[in-house]
């Protein structure tokens, strides 16, 4: 039995229910807030680190959605979701690093600043610090502050549009004379992309500063005016209510 903890727009969660969807192994849904329930004391023994996904092996937990993405891909039979070409899958790590070291506090840090600023914002003071402090992770605490202080001011958003700049320009390169990221076939590389690129989606409308670049991204949910990487994804049958499962 399987049991994966998880939020419905986070994209790390995400992330991995791409993964379990591809290899077709299904799950018992533990499905969270992120509004507190991360710092339960049941699931904080689960994920010290208090962030999702989370999942439960019959007697093993496994945390950090791209270590859960290779674990769901070797525990389990179905499509490989690593490349058998050893420079394909020199490109799913590329990827998958280029993801977990600058685009996710990138992500987290425009994610605050427009659609999750109000939450914190409508707190007082002592409230918004009282919040903050329950995160082991001391630097997103700081990112979340200057952000819910400073908005679209903040000094930390115009290097994460950048950073978005430079995920855009990776899945542009990987994509130019092939359907997906890492090769030929889906792989964990597409999976780790991305519900990123679905973020700057949902982002670049609420807020028309970021780039006009980020406005041509399309629609993950319909498929409309789609760019290749939701081609090869999103509209994949049976993908599409991945992003709000």
């Amino acid at each position: 039995m399987l049991t994966l903890y998880h939020g419905r727009t986070s994209v790390c969660s995400i992330k991995v229910r791409l993964a379990l969807a591809e290899k077709g192994v299904s799950f018992d849904s533990r499905l969270m807030t992120l509004r507190g329930d991360q710092f339960d004391p049941g699931y904080i023994k689960l994920n010290p680190n208090a962030v999702l996904p989370t999942i439960a092996h019959d007697d093993s937990v496994v945390v950090e959605s791209t270590v859960i993405m290779h674990y769901v891909d070797e525990a389990f039979p179905g499509a490989a979701l690593m490349p058998a070409d050893t420079l394909a899958r020199s490109n799913v790590r590329m990827t998958t690093k280029l993801m977990d070291e600058y685009i996710h506090v990138s992500c987290m840090t425009l994610t605050f600043a427009t659609a999750n600023r109000a939450w914190l914002a409508g707190m007082t003071l002592q409230e918004m610090e009282a919040e903050l402090a329950k995160s082991p992770d001391r630097k997103r605490s700081e990112i979340k502050r200057q952000v819910v202080t400073h908005g679209l001011d903040a000094p930390l958003v115009a290097d994460a549009i950048r950073q978005h700049e430079k995920l855009l320009d990776h899945i542009e390169a990987a994509m130019k004379n092939r359907f997906y990221i890492a090769g030929q076939e889906w792989s964990l590389a597409d999976a780790a992309a991305t519900p990123y690129v679905w973020r700057l989606d949902k982002l670049s409308r609420r807020c028309k500063r970021f780039c006009r670049r980020l406005r041509l991204v399309g629609d993950a949910s319909s498929g409309q005016t789609a760019p290749p990487i939701f081609q090869s994804v999103s509209i994949r049958d049976g993908h599409r209510t991945i992003f709000q499962s």
